[in-house]
Order: structure tokens, then sequence, then C-alpha cells
């Protein structure tokens, strides 16, 4: 295995190359560049799943959002159904006002709330929705 012509080359003719002169390349071999496969495998879908530590953490926060937004929603309601009875008390000229033969206090009690209850409503399903979205675009990208 000198590398001249005629020389025996059976014993090595699968490493051998003419190119190198009858040498044996060199092989070299190397491991497949990934991620672990332990890593992959918690997701934050997982995490929810399984009901871990972080996953309580994900949906704490959901729920804290969602309790803040109905407190919001539900305290803006309030002030503006208990805005009605202050302003009836702070200018009494509007209790002796009438509209339809319904005095106006009635008429805004009995009638003016249900277009405030459905704007409320509507206001609060939109931003639960968009809270909910936040968050699953949260769990997706984690």
């Amino acid at each position: 295995m000198n590398g001249e012509p005629g020389a025996d080359t059976s014993a090595s003719s699968t490493n051998a190359s003419p190119a190198a002169g009858g040498q044996p390349q060199r092989v070299r071999v190397r491991a497949a560049r990934s991620a672990p496969a332990s890593a992959a495998a918690y997701t934050v879908s997982r995490e929810l799943d399984e009901q871990t530590e972080v996953g309580e953490l994900f949906i704490g926060s959901l729920i804290r959002s969602q309790l803040r937004l109905a407190l919001v929603v539900g305290g803006g309601f309030m002030v503006i159904l208990l805005g009605v009875p202050v302003l009836l008390a702070f200018l009494p000229v509007v209790s002796g006002l009438t509209l339809f033969t319904v005095p106006l206090p009635w008429f805004l009690l009995g009638v003016g709330v249900y277009p405030l209850v459905i704007i409320c409503g509507a206001l609060y399903v939109r931003s639960a929705a968009r809270n909910e979205q936040r968050f699953l675009d949260l769990v997706d990208d984690a």
C-alpha cells in the first residue's frame, strides 16, 4: 500500500481514493444538530394540560385579566346607573319633567337602562374575546 501503480489495494478498496494517491480517506462522523427532544416536548399547552406551576401561572393570568375586565365594566355600569338618582338629587327640576306622559326619572331608569346594558355587554364580550385571543397567542408562541 505504498500508492504505486499495480500495488495490491484489495484490502482497502473501500477507503482508497484515486485522487488522494491511494491513501484511505478520513471520514468524519458527526451527530445531527437538533434541539433536545425533552425541550420540544414541554410546550405551554402541555404545561396547561398537566396543570404544572407554569400552566397555573398562565391560567391565573387569564383569570385575573378577565376578572379585572368584569370589575371595570360592572363598575362603569353601576356608576352610570347610580348617576341617575344622584342627578335627580342635585337637580330636582329634572324630577318634574315628563316624556310621553311618563316622569323622566322613571323613563331613564325603565327604558334608558336597556341600551346601557347592551352597550356594556357588547364591550365586555369584545374585550373578553380579545383577552382570550392574546392568551392563545401567548400559548402558541411559547
